[in-house]
């Protein structure tokens, strides 16, 4: 599915990271660190991406929960520079946060030749694993392909969380299938951003937004870059015409600059490079209609 289709009703607003090995063979690499968790929301391109590493995961979020409805319900998007060249991801949903039901993947790929870094996967020969299509095209998903649990509710999702799978066919480092087929897809990829490289989930069937957040004057507040450099700037969403005012203070509560002007509703954003951040750690206020949102952002460099 296309980033732009009209499927897509909304995206992830929030993320979490645990980061895998540039290698699983070969630990003193270190862990895999290209992007952050901002650069998981919203739609592809709007931020980076996010290298998963060896085995890594992240943990998704969204503006209200996903319900099965008929067809694919969202779809997960990787990077891909082409249609063959295939990190995948083993995905999993819950309905608490807490308890993980994984969709049950097939890899039909022989295993007893390892892709190399640079190798190639026949995306026809795999199912329910992320990342089988190239970058700006999702992976869909349908939650009436999860095996039945007392512990989730396939009408009322919460998260969504992307695990990447190895790829080695190593009995030492293995991801398996259903089953009980190893996984085989390009491995080692010895880089920064190795691993699943994640771009955005975007949701299809989107349960009603409750009273909480319908009543947000201000939503999906992100931050990009952050760290800030010169390009950084505040994205933000409004529920209607406001004037609002940014106040940037620092973790004293000492105010360092603001900002006031009429915005309209929808998405907005505003150009950070106007403050005088020195080295620290800040927090940006925006206010309206008595309404108050507040994010961190960070400055550890030169711009």
């Amino acid at each position: 599915m296309h980033k732009d289709s009209s499927a897509f009703v909304s995206w992830a607003i929030q993320c979490d990271i645990q980061r895998g090995f540039i290698d699983i063979s070969d630990t003193l690499q270190g862990y895999a660190s290209v992007g952050g968790s901002n650069d998981a929301l919203g739609s592809p391109g709007l931020n980076g991406i996010v290298s998963l590493g060896d085995g890594g995961e992240a943990t998704l979020s969204f503006e209200s929960t996903i319900y099965d409805g008929p067809g694919w319900d969202f779809a997960i998007f990787e990077n891909s520079f082409s249609d063959t060249y295939l990190e995948l991801a083993y995905v999993e949903v819950s309905s608490d946060g807490d308890n993980f039901i994984r969709f049950p993947s097939v890899s039909n790929t022989q295993d007893s030749i390892q892709i190399d870094a640079f190798g190639s996967v026949d995306a026809t020969k795999i199912n329910n694993l992320a990342g089988k299509y190239r970058a700006m095209y999702g992976t869909p998903f349908d939650l009436a392909d999860l095996p039945t649990s007392p512990l989730l509710d396939i009408n009322n999702i919460s998260h969504v969380k992307i695990v990447d799978v190895i790829g080695s066919i190593n009995d030492i480092y293995a991801n398996f299938d259903i089953n009980g087929s190893k996984i085989n897809d390009p491995w080692p990829t010895p880089f920064p951003s190795s691993g699943f490289d994640l771009d955005a989930i975007g949701v299809i069937h989107l349960n009603p937004l409750n009273v909480e957040y319908q009543d947000k004057l201000i939503s999906e507040l992100i931050i990009y870059p952050n760290p800030l450099s010169n390009e950084s700037k505040l994205f933000f969403s409004l529920s209607k015409n406001a004037y609002l005012d940014c106040i940037v203070s620092d973790v004293f509560g000492k105010v360092i600059g603001t900002y006031s002007d009429f915005h309209f509703s929808g998405s907005n954003s505003i150009d950070l490079q106007n403050f005088q951040f020195s080295n620290g750690v800040y927090f940006i206020s925006l206010i309206g209609n008595g309404k108050v949102e507040t994010i961190k952002c960070i400055k550890n460099g030169q711009f």
